[in-house]
């Protein structure tokens, strides 16, 4: 059965995390227009539901199998009647870490570019950034890592 589309987009990361927290890629794609697009925490981008769902439901079965998705504090900006930007900062944990183990908890905020349609507010677009505390920007210098310059 698939998640019910939000009819307000205030709605829409609480309808996210529903998704998420079904284990099926096809649900957190529904949320989605058909050609939509999705970047996530490291840069990959996927265009089309179908291609925002095979990722997703990769993840949810396998190192995001047993994690928790908590929406936190969320901005909604209209656009206009029909479209909006909501801003959510959401709150990962349980994920398993490459050793088998459980890493600790992260933080990301997810962009989203809604679109009212018939059955709803869909996204259009969205974007996911790893928070890093007290870091301001990243540098490679053979790896990427998040720095500080501030730092003495």
């Amino acid at each position: 059965m698939a998640a019910p589309i939000p009819t307000e987009p205030e709605g829409f990361p609480a309808a996210f995390a529903r998704a998420w927290a079904s284990r099926e890629g096809a649900q957190i794609a529904e949320l989605f227009t058909e050609d939509a697009d999705f970047v996530n925490v490291t840069g990959l981008w996927w265009t089309g539901r179908d291609a925002i769902a095979k990722p997703h439901d990769y993840a949810l079965k396998s190192f995001f199998a047993d994690t928790e998705l908590s929406a936190g504090r969320t901005e909604t900006r209209l656009l206009g009647p029909d479209h909006a930007v909501v801003r959510c900062r959401f709150t990962l944990s349980g994920q398993r870490g490459p050793d088998g183990g459980t890493a600790g908890s992260r933080q990301t905020i997810l962009v989203f570019v809604l679109q009212r349609g018939p059955e709803g507010w869909r996204a259009v677009t969205a974007q996911n950034t790893d928070v890093v505390p007290g870091k301001e920007t990243h540098v490679n210098d053979g790896g990427l890592r998040a720095v500080d310059y501030r730092a003495p």
